[in-house]
């Protein structure tokens, strides 16, 4: 144990520490698992769509509360995969299949809802904006 009673070598011993531990799971997320990639992607041309229509203050917040929404769940998603994985050691069990079904269910149901979201948010702005030419 160190002067502060914690046992060494499991717990941050400052600010800097914890900051660079979660960075480094944030890169790790985004390099190893191709759906974050794809929901950033997506993440980043909603940010710009919204830019390009102009949303206001609370279309804002909704718009970026459902982002970062599926980009938590699918960080979730991936901690459940790899704690399943290491549980059962890679082999396959029912209920580590059902565990991971479900941890991917979630992230499914959070990008439906952001997708219901960036229809409510983004239809009528771009049939208005079309409307202007026809």
């Amino acid at each position: 144990m160190d002067s502060n009673g914690n046992k060494k070598g499991f717990k941050n011993r400052d600010f800097i520490s914890s900051f660079e531990f979660a960075y480094t799971g944030i890169k790790t997320v985004f390099k190893e698992e191709r759906n974050m990639r794809k929901h950033v992607a997506s993440g980043i041309a909603a940010i710009l769509l919204g830019f390009l229509l102009q949303l206001n203050r609370y279309e804002w917040l909704w718009l970026l509360l459902v982002i970062f929404l599926v980009i938590v769940m699918e960080t979730w998603n991936t901690v459940a995969e790899n704690i399943v994985d290491l549980a059962v050691d890679y082999h396959f069990h029912p209920l580590a299949k059902i565990a991971k079904d479900m941890a991917a269910g979630a992230v499914l149901m959070t990008s439906i809802f952001a997708g219901i979201v960036g229809m409510i948010l983004f239809l009528p702005k771009i049939l208005q904006f079309i409307g202007k030419f026809i």
